[in-house]
């Protein structure tokens, strides 16, 4: 995968957004969280928009790659080549929930703003970028067809687990994690029947041959 180029002004933007974290629970992902950041660290407005001359929007990418990059580094610090793939898969998609448990409501708004017609493309954009980080922490290395319904299938997992995060109140989130194992085994469910298809599938004639058997029978016999 080929990494984003080192923005001039990283250390700006990462300061910028840590100061922005506090503010977005109450004025959400808008100029006016950045500009809050910006007056607390003594920054012009001026300088703020240069760091972020997408306003909020790239405000919000800067703090999903950021959670990605958490997210990686917590995987590598795990024993994933032993595990089960739905293990590896349970172990990502917590260690990216752990990457922005400490701004819930923060992640909260994100949903609100990318809920929003004209943002609806970045959040797709971020939450693909995601579930294909995790697939790849994971030790996925398909090409084919399955690479993209691993990351689609992936996407609704995640999704309708961080909706589930949302307002779970349980002691250390224990009921999200039940939902996602859950989910996980409805995933696995579904490949392993995929899987038992293909298999009884493999030698059976396609469509095509057949036709051609009730065509040409007399061909369909002469060949091996």
């Amino acid at each position: 995968m080929t990494e984003t180029a080192p923005h001039p002004l990283d250390a700006t933007r990462a300061s910028l957004l840590a100061a922005a974290l506090p503010h977005i629970p109450f004025d959400g992902w808008s100029l006016i969280s950045l500009n809050k950041a910006a007056r607390d660290l003594g920054i012009e407005p001026g300088a703020a928009a240069m760091a972020f001359p997408g306003g909020p929007a790239d405000l919000l990418d800067l703090h999903a790659r950021e959670a990605d990059s958490r997210m990686l580094a917590q995987a590598e610090s795990l024993d994933i080549a032993s595990m089960r793939m739905r293990d590896r898969i349970r172990a990502v998609v917590r260690a990216r929930f752990d990457a922005v448990a400490e701004h819930r409501e923060a992640e909260r708004r994100a949903l609100g703003f990318v809920a929003l017609p004209q943002n609806a493309p970045q959040g797709a954009r971020m939450l693909m970028r995601t579930v294909d980080l995790m697939w790849r922490a994971a030790g996925d290395i398909s090409t084919d067809f399955s690479f993209y319904t691993k990351r689609a299938t992936l996407a609704g997992v995640y999704s309708s687990t961080m909706l589930y995060w949302m307002a779970d109140s349980s002691e250390d989130s224990a009921e999200t994690w039940a939902f996602l194992d859950r989910r996980i085994e409805d995933v696995m469910t579904v490949e392993k029947a995929k899987a038992r298809a293909r298999a009884r599938l493999k030698d059976t004639p396609s469509l095509a041959s057949l036709l051609a058997r009730l065509r040409y029978p007399g061909e369909a016999r002469m060949k091996p």
